[in-house]
């Protein structure tokens, strides 16, 4: 994932170099600096407090707010010195797409022989797509 992170901000930096300004791609870089290293603390977190390496308790989830003050705090001296507030604002967003496509191919394969209702089977018609559960006798009389 931070592999497809670091691609993205490299591309974007590099493009918003030739494009934009040196200002607002260093801005960019270094919001993907942040995100990374934000993230990274992130996972590690959640890595040893749901596979049972960490701890919990009080100080493991003051460290996690800890974590929001310092970005909170490195984020404004950021933009005291100068950042552009946009360029800033993409890096720390480009986490985002990274973990999207991290997901999505590290999903499982669908498999051939799972059970499938047919097409024209009537309980599709008692199934409310919207809510994703069964429709409730108000809802029907809610459409008519």
């Amino acid at each position: 994932m931070l592999g497809y992170s670091l691609a993205f901000s490299a591309g974007a930096t590099a493009a918003t170099w030739a494009l934009v300004s040196p200002r607002f791609a260093g801005s960019l870089a270094l919001g993907a600096l942040l995100e990374a290293v934000n993230f990274r603390a992130l996972f590690g977190y959640w890595r040893g407090a749901l596979l049972g390496g960490g701890r919990l308790g009080f100080a493991a989830f003051g460290s996690f707010g800890l974590r929001f003050l310092v970005l909170g705090a490195l984020i404004w001296a950021s933009l005291a010195l100068g950042a552009h507030p946009v360029g800033l604002l993409i890096g720390l967003s480009l986490v985002v797409p990274a973990v999207l496509i991290a997901a999505w191919r590290a999903r499982p394969a669908p498999s051939a022989g799972a059970p499938a209702l047919d097409p024209e089977d009537p309980s599709w018609d008692a199934w409310n797509p919207w809510l994703a559960r069964e429709r409730e006798p108000a809802d029907d009389k809610d459409e008519s």
